[in-house]
């Protein structure tokens, strides 16, 4: 490898920035892809903040000096910039080179059309989460209600939920997931929520793939 880089890196919330929690496997992301041949990294940002927030000062900055240094953007994996498919789309009209370094070989356009498809599976996912808790709602369900109610609605809300997100972690595992740490970090990663629209967490995958399995 040759030339000059600027690394950027993002993390989802300060604790993972003051931890090394994420970042770490980011920058042995990137020197494992910039490892032998007569390279130059110049500088490395860190970003805090959600992946479902547009302000990222950091990137920016990294952008700026790509310019100044006339270096080369690299960043860890696809995800860690974003997802969605205007932030890809707005690098590219930047005119910064960059790469991503679990992607070496993929080029721009390739990047644009995976940020494009997965946008499309989260609309596609959010919708089926929302049809399926509207379906609870008309088998008489009433969602936020106490006591007996609510456990009930939770119940049709899961089920519906492990119904709709059945092909989605079909698909995780087909990748290699099949591990319940695996496939919770594949769903918290993909921004999937919970049927109560929070995050996954083991217990909570567990309890999903089972209702999977029924």
């Amino acid at each position: 490898m040759n030339g000059k880089f600027i690394a950027y890196y993002r993390v989802s919330t300060q604790k993972q920035g003051q931890s090394g929690l994420g970042l770490e496997a980011q920058r042995e992301s990137v020197v494992s892809y910039l490892n032998g041949g007569n390279w130059e990294l110049l500088g490395e940002y860190v970003e805090v903040e959600s992946g479902k927030k547009s302000n990222r000062p950091q990137l920016a900055a990294a952008m700026e000096e790509c310019r100044k240094q006339k270096a080369t953007l690299v960043i860890a994996k696809l995800d860690r910039l974003d997802r969605r498919v205007h932030f890809i789309s707005g690098l590219m009209e930047s005119k910064v080179d960059f790469v991503v370094a679990t992607q070496p070989d993929a080029d721009p356009f390739r990047l644009h059309m995976e940020a494009a498809f997965a946008e499309e599976e989260r609309r596609r996912i959010s919708e089926r989460t929302k049809a399926a808790l509207a379906a609870a709602k008309a088998r008489g369900v009433k969602l936020g209600a106490n006591g007996h109610k609510l456990a009930e609605a939770n119940k049709e809300a899961a089920n519906d939920t492990a119904a709709a997100l059945a092909p989605v972690v079909n698909q995780i595992r087909a990748k290699g997931h099949e591990t319940v740490k695996d496939i919770t970090a594949e769903l918290n990663r993909r921004e999937i929520p919970t049927a109560r629209g929070g995050k996954w967490h083991p217990t909570s995958t567990q309890r999903l793939l089972k209702r999977i399995a029924a």
